[in-house]
């Protein structure tokens, strides 16, 4: 878009002071998103967003999703001793007409908010602290969200992590065959069949209420968590996929990425492997900031959550790789494959520790309880 374009976009916005200058920013996969420098350092800078509604075909349901959660979790901040609802949650700038959104002449759905000056964001944890601050900040984030109604939101990507409809989706892909790479694939299609039925269990769980379905975040990259001062967590940021979900999903997404010394794509299944201490600080802080609310059926099925999510991934990447690369990027021919592969080979290493990772979970649960009722008692 020209700088005209984009500025009379942003005149349609409720933006205090003179916006003077506009750059590209953030390396997202989704949004295009736009830095706006403020003429006066008094005043806020802005996120400008284009919305892809290719992959969010319902933008107002999103926006308004986005809208309710952030009400609710500032109304939270400013009951909460410490927290400032300006620094730790999100502001969202409605257009001057009052709407949450713009669409511009050409169909494009766009929205803004405060940017978080003095924050940093990492693509990868490398530090037990770092862990525990994710798991501080996503723990915290959820349970602020416990007494919200998750009926009030609608579902931005029906069956995101719905692995009962990921397995279809692969069942279809595997019959069809449509570019012939089906003969490639027997054991890789053997390793998630095999593993299909048990991992359904979090699914039929939720399905017969024994799991509360709570809002979740559904993304929880460490890169979603701001950092401040210290490496300290300020704030949670792209609530897209925020919707109704089951604790698993949230901490096994997070884990997927934290544990995995390896790349989402590495080529040398060898490089993958666990960093416990690095799960342990996550767990912490998850646990601590959520034990007020998680029952003691959700914490048994934590470990289930992170053997999910990386079998889910696979599962997405084998489906795409044998459908012809139709949805996610590709930078060679057989990445999908590649993914897939070192999707496998971590779900293999958490099986293999699966106990290990339990008795962790369970020790650390079992000391914030316990930490808990020491200070009711004092």
């Amino acid at each position: 878009m020209t700088n005209s374009d984009l500025y009379d976009i942003i005149n349609k916005f409720n933006i205090q002071g003179k916006i003077g200058g506009v750059k590209i920013y953030g390396s997202g996969h989704i949004n295009d998103t736009y830095l706006l420098k403020n003429n006066d350092s008094s005043l806020p800078d802005y996120l400008l967003q284009k919305i892809n509604n290719h992959v969010f075909k319902d933008v107002d349901g999103l926006m308004l999703n986005i809208d309710l959660v952030l009400r609710h979790l500032k109304q939270k901040a400013q009951n909460t001793a410490g927290m400032n609802a300006e620094l730790n949650v999100l502001t969202l700038v409605k257009c001057k007409d009052g709407r949450l959104s713009l669409v511009d002449d050409n169909g494009g759905h766009w929205r803004a908010f405060h940017f978080m000056k003095d924050t940093l964001s990492y693509d990868q944890v490398i530090t037990e602290n770092q862990a525990l601050q994710g798991g501080l900040a996503f723990g915290s984030f959820m349970s602020a969200l416990a007494d919200l109604d998750p009926a009030l939101l609608v579902q931005t990507i029906p069956d995101f992590l719905n692995i009962e409809k990921r397995l279809k989706d692969l069942n279809i892909a595997v019959h069809a065959d449509s570019v012939g790479r089906l003969s490639s694939v027997r054991d890789e299609l053997s390793f998630l069949l095999e593993r299909s039925s048990k991992m359904m269990n979090i699914l039929q769980l939720g399905n017969t209420g024994i799991l509360p379905l709570r809002i979740t975040h559904n993304d929880t990259k460490f890169n979603n968590v701001l950092l401040g001062k210290d490496d300290r967590f300020q704030c949670v940021i792209d609530l897209d996929t925020v919707m109704p979900g089951y604790a698993a999903y949230d901490f096994g997404d997070a884990i997927r990425t934290i544990i995995n010394q390896g790349s989402e794509d590495e080529k040398d299944l060898s490089k993958i492997r666990l960093n416990l201490p690095l799960f342990t600080a996550f767990t912490r802080g998850f646990l601590s900031e959520t034990s007020s609310i998680l029952t003691e059926q959700e914490v048994q099925t934590l470990v289930e959550g992170v053997l999910l999510l990386p079998y889910m991934q696979a599962v997405r990447f084998l489906t795409d790789y044998l459908n012809g690369d139709v949805y996610y990027k590709i930078n060679a021919e057989g990445h999908n494959l590649q993914r897939t592969r070192a999707q496998i080979q971590l779900v293999r290493l958490l099986e293999e520790h699966a106990e290990e990772l339990y008795n962790i979970i369970q020790k650390e649960w079992i000391n914030i309880k316990n930490e808990s009722s020491v200070i009711k008692i004092v």
